[in-house]
């Protein structure tokens, strides 16, 4: 199935932007008669034919819509970009075929990187959507301080990974997780949250955990928590 991604589309014809032209018509080689498929990103799936293969403006009429069902479960994960942004990059593109309902970059006391571009990582999921034939598009917040993040109001269960073992007991996240849950994951930056953010985050509903014995990198470990959660939905 080839998928296209168009949260504007219209009905019952819908005319690709350039890019998605070119890619259905020179690359994919389709043309007027073949099918493709687009999602709204809502959970909207629609089968179209092409009806001009112009390769600067394809336009597409809507043949049948379907709804997707949503993930089971509803996952914010709140993490710190990495200094290598090509890794931060790495967890948005997996944290999009396992599933995950939005992400926030945040900027905690020890961030090594301060700054994204909103526009590309946006793009990294999308694309990520489309190659997983995924239904349902992340929300991609923009990089927010992370007290703002801890003291916002959020309906579920609040989750902080770190690494400091002096601040009391960190029980592995399996351990805690229910299915259907909605939850909000902390993960920091290389060098961890500081212990000061640790406590701010308890005082505000957070709960302490663990990844596991291993020492991770940033990424890793908000893509092991991302397949934690995915995991225990799926027993």
């Amino acid at each position: 199935m080839q998928l296209f991604y168009a949260p504007e589309i219209s009905f019952p014809r819908y005319t690709l932007p350039e890019e998605e032209s070119k890619h259905c018509v020179r690359v994919l080689r389709m043309g007027v008669g073949d099918e493709l498929h687009i999602t709204d990103g809502q959970g909207m799936l629609h089968r179209c034919k092409v009806v001009d293969d112009n390769a600067k403006r394809c336009v597409v009429e809507v043949v049948d819509s379907t709804q997707a069902e949503p993930l089971p479960y509803h996952l914010v994960m709140a993490v710190a970009p990495t200094k290598n942004i090509d890794r931060y990059e790495w967890f948005l593109e997996k944290a999009t075929e396992v599933g995950v309902g939005e992400i926030y970059p945040i900027e905690s006391e020890h961030s090594e990187r301060r700054q994204i571009k909103h526009e590309r990582e946006l793009k990294v999921i999308t694309s990520a959507v489309k190659q997983s034939l995924k239904m349902y598009h992340p929300t991609l917040h923009e990089l927010t301080p992370f007290k703002q993040v801890v003291a916002m109001p959020f309906e579920g269960e609040k989750y902080i990974a770190h690494c400091n073992s002096t601040l009391g007991e960190r029980p592995y996240l399996g351990k805690l997780l229910k299915k259907g849950d909605r939850m909000l994951i902390l993960i920091g930056p290389e060098g961890d949250f500081s212990p000061e953010e640790i406590t701010f985050a308890v005082q505000n509903g957070f709960k302490p955990i663990s990844l596991g014995d291993q020492r991770l990198r940033t990424e890793t470990a908000a893509v092991a928590a991302t397949m934690i959660v995915s995991t225990i939905n799926a027993l």
